[in-house]
């Protein structure tokens, strides 16, 4: 794409012939006007994952991180099983949680919808300071069959590359596996400190749809409102 002469994005939102019943000139003005900016933003993200797959390489890991799985304990290494390429979740539900995050689940309710999908490119899996039986039964009441769960016990993977602190935090990783050996390749670094004003605390690019889906609507996403592990009968 950057060495591509593009076509301006006003040019582009000329061509643009949609018209809907009973809009006023002001509406379809301002659409327009906002179309233009949506292609710079479409634009924008391509140039920014662009400029992520270019990354130089990454640290080498440590330690082969001992962590237990579904079936025992594992390795970090045996997570890429025949893939070059392991995604790792790291979500907010510590030992000292009495109930795990919200907004976690809701990010991880999205993930396992298309977890079939993405395990067919790379490797994939969720992990969390809680012991694994904990967390198996908290996959089976979400019914996240698509999900890999594995239990940081030691706390060496999550204060490496979540929290030197150890802190409860949720965090993204991704690591590649080059000649035999494990680099990571991309963590999530923004945090609260780095929020514009008014901004509720968030990363970027938002890897749950609820909220991409919320910015389309009049509403956005609201200022005091967060997803619930339950919402009651309906």
């Amino acid at each position: 794409m950057s060495d591509q002469k593009l076509v301006p994005a006003e040019q582009l939102a000329a061509r643009n012939r949609a018209h809907y019943p009973n809009e006023s000139e002001d509406y379809r003005s301002a659409r327009n006007r906002l179309l233009v900016q949506e292609l710079e933003l479409r634009r924008l993200i391509e140039r920014v994952a662009e400029q992520r797959r270019a990354l130089p390489p990454g640290g080498e890991i440590v330690e082969d991180f001992e962590l237990t799985g579904e079936s025992g304990p594992v390795r970090f290494s045996s997570l890429f099983g025949d893939k070059q390429t392991l995604m790792v979740y790291s979500m907010m539900f510590g030992p000292q949680r009495k109930a795990p995050c919200p907004v976690c689940t809701s990010f991880l309710s999205a993930w396992n919808g298309v977890g079939l999908n993405l395990r067919d490119r790379i490797a994939i899996v969720v992990t969390a300071r809680s012991p694994m039986e904990r967390l198996l039964e908290y996959k089976k009441q979400r019914g996240f069959a698509n999900l890999p769960f594995v239990s940081d016990g030691t706390g060496n993977y999550t204060r490496t590359y979540v929290s030197a602190q150890d802190a409860d935090m949720a965090g993204i990783s991704i690591f590649t596996r080059r000649a035999g050996k494990i680099y990571h390749f991309y963590t999530n670094e923004m945090n609260g400190e780095m929020c514009d004003p008014g901004q509720d605390p968030r990363g970027a690019p938002d890897l749950d749809p609820l909220w991409l889906m919320l910015d389309l609507t009049p509403e956005g996403r609201g200022t005091d409102w967060y997803p619930k592990l339950s919402y009651g009968p309906k």
